[in-house]
């Protein structure tokens, strides 16, 4: 097959279409032919050098989340068959013609989306359903304050809490990502360049604060965070972009029984994240399929424009998910 490399680590250049072995698949997982693929933050750091692959995942082919068509089945499966269309969170190797991907992770394509709209689903889906809903147990009628709204993270986050009853704030970068964010259900969007985000939810919450913060930034936004929760608020990180290393009273945590927590997604084991799939299928797929939910695709690129694709990543002047599709250009 033909695969997108991470010939060395190194800038968008480093991607480069190669041949490689299709993947071998146990008898657990089913072969996919991929026909659209996600691009991810993680991707980015993968091809970096920054972000080594989990034991079992590609070193050189980067990709979490993909959509296609089932090419053949493990001896153990027993709910999909060979041309079933589904998408999957998979370890990597999604950056390729073909992917394997276990049973458990993989999840129908409602028939209302394009597979470029259901490959956008899966890495940010199943990370705000078990960081907001499983750590944070964000509950109807709460409050949730998510960085990067604009994001697919953002996107993900806010259509879901928003359809399962809760009030979303969200911090983004510019006036046109704040109304962007607003037209997809958040309450108010914050631009950060121009407002401190600690002080507008303090006015629009008469000082209470929020039940749960979704934060990708860390660094400085750590504190402010702390201040900006309710008593009894959940702190969830998912990403350090400003910093790992940070100050913080941890007498304002005591104070108001703050709970700080977090997760990283890709090393949990398949049957963690096939429990998250069935949340997914239960509470989310019905919405995605009536159109309550909508995947929000920015820009889609062939397979030979993945350098591109990563430097827009990296601009962060998207809105919404980055794809690359495979049907027509490997």
């Amino acid at each position: 097959m033909k695969a997108i490399i991470i010939t060395q680590p190194g800038g968008p250049e480093v991607l480069q279409i190669e041949e490689s072995p299709i993947p071998a698949y146990t008898s657990t997982e089913v072969l996919i032919k991929v026909m659209a693929a996600g691009i991810n933050r993680p991707d980015v750091a993968q091809r970096k050098g920054n972000y080594p692959p989990p034991a079992g995942a590609p070193v050189d082919i980067p990709g979490l989340e993909i959509a296609g068509i089932v090419s053949e089945v493990g001896s153990d499966v027993t709910r999909w068959k060979v041309g079933d269309k589904v998408c999957a969170l998979v370890i990597g190797g999604g950056y390729a013609e073909y992917c394997n991907a276990p049973e458990g992770q993989c999840l129908p394509i409602p028939d209302n989306l394009s597979f470029a709209e259901a490959a956008s689903l899966p890495e940010t889906f199943f990370t705000v359903w078990s960081n907001v809903f499983d750590r944070a147990k964000l509950q109807p009628c709460e409050s949730l304050l998510v960085h990067g709204g604009s994001s697919g993270i953002g996107v993900a986050a806010i259509q879901m809490a928003t359809a399962l009853g809760s009030k979303v704030y969200v911090t983004a970068g510019s006036k046109e990502k704040c109304k962007f964010c607003e037209d997809l259900g958040a309450i108010k969007a914050m631009n950060y360049n121009e407002e401190k985000f600690n002080d507008v939810i303090a006015g629009l919450t008469d000082s209470k604060g929020v039940d749960v913060i979704l934060d990708m930034i860390g660094g400085a936004y750590t504190s402010l965070n702390i201040k900006s929760l309710a008593t009894e608020g959940r702190l969830v990180l998912i990403n350090t972009m400003k910093g790992k290393t940070v100050e913080v009273d941890l007498s304002e945590v005591m104070r108001k029984r703050i709970n700080i927590t977090g997760s990283m997604l890709r090393s949990r084991d398949v049957g963690f994240k096939a429990a998250i799939a069935q949340n997914l299928e239960e509470h989310i797929w019905p919405l995605l399929a009536s159109g309550k939910i909508k995947p929000i695709v920015y820009k889609v690129f062939t397979a030979d424009e993945a350098a591109k694709a990563h430097e827009l990543m990296e601009s962060s002047e998207h809105m919404g998910k980055i794809m690359l599709k495979f049907e027509e250009s490997l």
